[in-house]
């Protein structure tokens, strides 16, 4: 193991040498700077022409004398005040009025001209749907380094039937790589959780559970800021329960991702941004909401002054009547089991998060940041179970009380370094996070007589765990010439997880170490190191290409029982290569074609390997199998956006092909018992279509939604190593959609709504159905938006919603029903206390560790339903993020 750990030092170290030799290059897109600055500064000039906008790329010129000046400023949304990204930024010659130099504002706006000759210049920022604005009169000398401060752009007005209407901030909106939900524009979802936004984002599919899907597949990455985490580790259902959606600034989904990214997320990646500010000043705001299943309170602050800027934030929410119940049927040759339950939840989650940056200089700064989640949660079950057929030609039957309970605290620390080099653009980072999950999930099981009065036998599982990593990243970013970049990087992930658990059984009144389930541990420990290149280019016909590769080496020392005298597990060690190509051309009309290509792998997370046998429910079982391996999938899509007017509309189509598909394998015993564990035994085959759009309509209502509909094939007949009764092969349409309305009325007041519903899902041995959700909500603001109140409501109009699973298998066949009450109305508040100024500093962009390698729950592909919905006891545990 210390020689393993010795290598992946080595490599790293070489990586940081390697970066540390890198050329740099010329100006390509923006770079650092201070913005805000009074120097130099030109005269500001909005123009709402329709001409066509120069291209500095494509201006037939003659050759500009070039010189040591520079120009750099910021892009913002006039009415939001946010950044506007990848905007075009055109240098002119004043006395000929063309232009003859240009670049393309970062993903926070900034934008730097370089090598710029004496002489007076203006400056025009343009980009889809703002009108065109200038800065005049910037008189360039030797040395000149002009700050022209923050250009505020104005959202693009039109005369539709005499009436002006101005475009408002879509809540879907495209990006270069990325499609982005504002959710912070969402009234229907204030008072709720992460898995509330998630339902409302494109692409993504949020079952009553809270596992999300994308495109169909759980096998997806979810990041909080860019940096992974072990909330996300031990659970991403949970995890999503635990952020508020007050907390929620955008929700990113990146279908392909490039070769800087982790290869894990087979079908891409989720990015959780939470709102913050670094403007200067201070502030302070205060959230909360009160309703039928929950109640959350929230403080928000930050302080900024100087080169110095802190923020500290805090939400806590408590769930309450939160009831459900289930019934299943299942067959096994003459063997019949039915069972009824009831279930009662509650629980308290809470989220706390202190950063700070510090500008050392103008070239180096350095951030910080602590967070601590804290996940408790009880529950409660009356299950009635009845057996009869087969050996039990009289029918038997109990009654049992489980009581579980899952208590979850997370910890993450970073600290990140980032200096700029001496050309824009140019910049090295060290980037450094710390992750640990703590765990405990117990359950207590009670069996009664038939009479219910008392008990007479009972078992126990008590499952304590944790999941610690640390990460080092090194990554370096250069320009080569005006329109070529490249990005290369190395890291080193370092994960240590343990698993004990326990089993007693009831007798004569006190609980006793279990003779037929011993006591054991899952010690697990993985190292990852991976290295990048990347590399960009765009041509002056507005093509862009994005192109790279990534290699990951994984290590793997497993065992169970104690770490000297335990049983080795034997894993071998495994190399991956994941190339991505990601082409796009803008036309004229605003229209957009892109194609994609990339290989992702999902290593599995430590729900899938963690051995420990979960029997809350007897009569459906579930365990893990610690000898996973990886699965890997090729993807490649092509889509195509375009504006017409104020409707914007978006189509893509995708392919995907996973390989080793983990998929969840359920057998039964002659008794009726089944257990549920899962193996390397899958291909799956995927191919659809998203379809999205929106369209704002007299500035003050925004209509938009999507369907997805895809075809898959799953199969495990092609491993010739499978058990024959589990050859099974399993195919099917799947159709989900969502539609949002907003409008935003007089004297403060605005309404928004929301309707989803997701049809059945396939599985490898059986199909899910399908339900549908629904919302609305009002909210008044008051005192210049310092203050809100708002009503929400959710699937107002019915008591109840039940989801049917259906499994057929050669031996046995399954059909269950999971029945969830809710219905809900909260009413929530907020206020604003403080001022902050638009004294903008130099601010980079941030940088932070991004784990995204693991297979997790609210993954768990297209199979991830349990064998029926038993108590959600035992079986828990920290997972190795890989």
């Amino acid at each position: 193991m210390k020689t393993k750990l010795l290598l992946l030092s080595t490599l790293l170290l070489l990586s940081g040498v390697t970066l540390a030799q890198m050329p740099g290059g010329g100006g390509f897109g923006g770079g650092g700077g201070r913005y805000g600055g009074s120097s130099g500064r030109g005269d500001n000039d909005d123009r709402r022409s329709r001409t066509n906008t120069p291209n500095p790329m494509e201006a037939d010129q003659p050759a500009q004398p070039k010189g040591n000046g520079k120009i750099s400023g910021l892009l913002l949304d006039s009415t939001s005040n946010k950044p506007v990204e990848y905007a075009t930024v055109a240098l002119i010659n004043q006395k000929t009025g063309k232009p003859i130099d240009g670049t393309t504002a970062d993903d926070k706006g900034r934008f730097t001209i370089s090598k710029i000759g004496p002489g007076e210049y203006s400056v025009q920022a343009t980009f889809l749907g703002y009108g065109e604005k200038y800065v005049r009169n910037i008189k360039i000398e030797k040395g000149s380094d002009i700050q022209v401060g923050l250009i505020k752009l104005a959202p693009d007005v039109r005369m539709l039937n005499q009436v002006d209407v101005t475009g408002q901030r879509s809540i879907v909106e495209e990006k270069v790589d990325r499609l982005v939900y504002n959710a912070d524009r969402d009234v229907t979802s204030k008072g709720g959780d992460a898995a509330d936004v998630m339902r409302r984002v494109p692409m993504l599919s949020v079952d009553l559970d809270g596992n999300v899907q994308l495109r169909g597949s759980g096998n997806v990455r979810v990041l909080i800021n860019n940096k992974p985490s072990t909330i996300v580790a031990a659970s991403v259902a949970d995890a999503l329960k635990q952020i508020p959606a007050d907390m929620i600034k955008t929700v990113e989904v990146i279908t392909s991702p490039s070769a800087k990214y982790d290869a894990e997320g087979s079908a891409g990646i989720i990015n959780i941004v939470t709102k913050k500010n670094t403007l200067r000043g201070a502030t302070l705001n205060v959230d909360g909401g009160l309703g039928n299943r929950g109640a959350m309170l929230g403080l928000n602050g930050n302080y900024r002054t100087g080169k110095m800027g802190f923020s500290l934030s805090g939400h806590g929410r408590a769930t309450y009547n939160v009831n459900g119940k289930f019934a299943n049927e299942q067959t096994r040759g003459s063997v019949l089991t039915t069972q009824d339950a009831s279930t009662r939840e509650s629980g308290v989650r809470a989220f706390y998060n202190l950063g700070w940056d510090y500008d050392i200089d103008s070239k180096n700064v350095i951030t910080a940041g602590v967070r601590y989640g804290v996940r408790n949660q009880l529950n409660t079950q009356n299950l009635f179970t009845k057996t009869s057929g087969g050996s039990f030609p009289t029918p038997i039957t109990s009654f049992r009380h489980v009581d579980s309970k899952d208590l979850s605290g997370t910890v993450d620390v970073n600290v990140d370094y980032t200096r700029t080099l001496n050309k824009p653009q140019q910049e090295f980072s060290v980037l450094t996070q710390f992750s640990r999950n703590n765990r405990t999930n117990n359950f207590i099981s009670d069996l009664f007589n038939e009479t219910r009065a008392n008990i007479i036998g009972g078992n126990r599982n008590d499952n304590d765990s944790y999941n610690q990593e640390s990460t080092v990243q090194l990554d370096y970013t250069s320009p080569i010439g005006k329109n070529q970049q490249i990005e290369m990087g190395g890291k080193g992930i370092f994960r240590q997880v343990l698993s004990d658990f326990s089993y007693a059984n009831l007798v004569n009144g006190s609980y006793v170490p279990s003779t037929m389930q011993p006591n054991n541990s899952l010690d697990y420990d993985q190292n990852v190191m991976g290295s990048y290149l990347s590399y960009t280019y765009q041509s002056k016909s507005k093509y862009t290409l994005k192109m790279g590769g990534r290699y990951e080496y994984t290590m793997i020392d497993a065992r169970f029982g104690a770490e000297q005298t335990g049983t080795i597990i034997n894993i071998p060690d495994y190399g991956n290569f994941v190339p991505s190509v990601n082409l796009s051309k803008n036309l004229k009309g605003g229209k957009t074609i892109k194609l994609g290509y990339n290989r992702r792998l999902q290593r599995p997370g430590i729900q899938f390997l963690n051995p420990n046998t979960n029997a809350a429910n007897p009569q459906n079982i579930t365990k893990g199998n610690p000898y996973l391996s990886p699965e890997l999938s090729d993807n490649l899509e092509a889509s195509f956006s375009t504006y017409i007017k104020t409707f914007y509309i978006n189509m893509t189509v995708f392919g995907r092909q996973t390989n080793n598909s983990i998929q969840s394998i359920r057998t039964a015993d002659d008794r009726g018992v089944i257990t549920t564990t899962y193996d390397n035994i899958g291909q799956e085959q995927a191919a659809g279509i998203n379809l999205f759009g929106n369209v704002t309509l007299f500035q003050k209502w925004q209509i938009g939604g999507g369907v997805d509909a895809f075809y898959v094939y799953l199969t495990n007949n092609r491993s010739a190593t499978v058990d024959p009764t589990l050859r099974q092969s399993n195919s099917g349409m799947v159709v989900m959609g969502r539609m949002f309305t907003s409008l935003q009325l007089k004297n403060g007041w605005g309404f928004q709504g929301f309707g989803g519903m997701r049809g059945n899902q396939v599985t490898l041995q059986g199909n899910t159905g399908g339900f549908y959700m629904y919302s609305l909500g009002l909210r008044k603001e008051f005192k210049n938006k310092k203050a809100s109140l708002g009503l929400a409501a959710e699937n107002f109009l019915q008591n109840s919603m039940k989801v049917r699973t259906r499994i057929n298998t050669p031996t046995f066949a399954q059909n269950s029903t999971n029945e969830m009450f809710n219905r809900g109305v909260r009413l929530t508040f907020s206020y604003k206390m403080g001022k902050m100024t638009f004294e903008q500093p130099a601010r980079r962009r941030k940088k932070s560790v991004s784990n995204d390698d693991v297979k997790g729950d609210g993954g768990g592909g297209n199979d991830s339903q349990q064998a029926a919905p038993a108590a959600p006891a035992g079986g828990g545990g920290g997972r190795p993020r890989q």
